[in-house]
């Protein structure tokens, strides 16, 4: 069974930082791209950031040059540097990974249950 875990979401200041941690665990063969959505209230989900084996990101006009995606590949986890952060950043956090399980020839789409990001005026 593969789980993704995310961590270090809060409470912040506007233009404080946080720092988003995401792993996953379980029989996993290799994983392809991680990555981090977020989902306001009312609002759909929406992509932030990716991240694919090789080190090759992509991250959403809204956050370039003040959000960074990362991967540790040796513990299976990606993490999101987010700095000068705004009222509107306010969202639960989704990882995700494409990963290939174990015994397993198909990359599948997973995802972890989220972490809460609020940003105060």
């Amino acid at each position: 069974q593969v789980q993704l875990v995310e961590s270090g979401g809060g409470l912040v200041q506007a233009g404080g930082s946080l720092r988003l941690s995401c792993t996953a665990s379980g029989s996993i063969s290799s994983i392809n791209g991680m990555g981090w959505y977020r989902q306001a209230a009312g609002k759909q989900r929406e992509l932030v950031a990716v991240i694919i084996r090789g080190g090759l990101t992509n991250h959403a006009d809204s956050v370039k040059g003040r959000f960074t995606i990362s991967r540790d590949d040796a513990k299976n986890t990606v993490y999101l540097q987010m700095n000068s952060l705004k009222p509107e950043d306010t969202a639960i956090y989704y990882c995700n990974a494409d990963l290939i399980v174990a015994g397993s020839y198909y990359v599948m789409d997973y995802w972890g249950k989220g972490t809460l990001v609020t940003v105060s005026s």
